[in-house]
């Protein structure tokens, strides 16, 4: 049997961490996706999450498989959007970084994450969940509204100088 769980990151998983973003950079890359092809995300932001307290890591059977931080409170990115929230309280964690690495392919471990994710900050008492994605990315778009969430318009962020327009979705519980 397959051991899957989440907890927190630390500073030793760094390098895994990295190799894994790298991944999905190349992944994104082939699917012809302009996210995440400059130096976003690099090391110093995802030590930064660490340091914060935001990295989560997805564990299987003890190996570090998926990376993601969550960030309970305001995201600057999120304050302007074409639509609108549903829920516009200062209450609400926001995935970013999302990523699995290639050695779990096809195990539907995003799924799994995901609902980890909510999980976790759902005992924490946050009850609203943001995400966003690039248009190309049909897979995190499958993955946001397979566990209900909903898209709201779209927001813009500064580190794809090819397509700074994303896809924001929301959940609430």
């Amino acid at each position: 049997m397959t051991l899957i769980y989440t907890r927190s990151a630390k500073q030793s998983d760094l390098e895994v961490i990295m190799q894994i973003i790298q991944e999905a950079k190349n992944f994104l890359k082939d699917s012809g996706s302009s996210q995440w092809q400059g130096t976003y995300p690099d090391k110093t932001t995802i030590q930064d999450d660490i340091e914060n307290g935001y990295g989560l890591v997805l564990i299987v059977d003890g190996q570090v498989a998926g990376y993601s931080a969550v960030i309970t409170g305001i995201e600057p990115t999120y304050i302007n959007i074409e639509g609108s929230w549903k829920n516009n309280k200062d209450v609400y964690a926001t995935i970013h970084r999302m990523a699995i690495s290639s050695k779990f392919r096809g195990m539907h471990l995003a799924d799994k994450f995901l609902s980890n994710i909510i999980s976790v900050k759902y005992a924490e008492g946050v009850r609203n969940f943001r995400i966003d994605t690039s248009r190309k990315n049909k897979i995190v778009q499958h993955i946001a509204t397979s566990h209900n969430f909903e898209e709201r318009g779209i927001i813009y962020v500064d580190e794809d100088p090819e397509d700074k327009s994303r896809l924001a979705y929301e959940l609430n519980l």
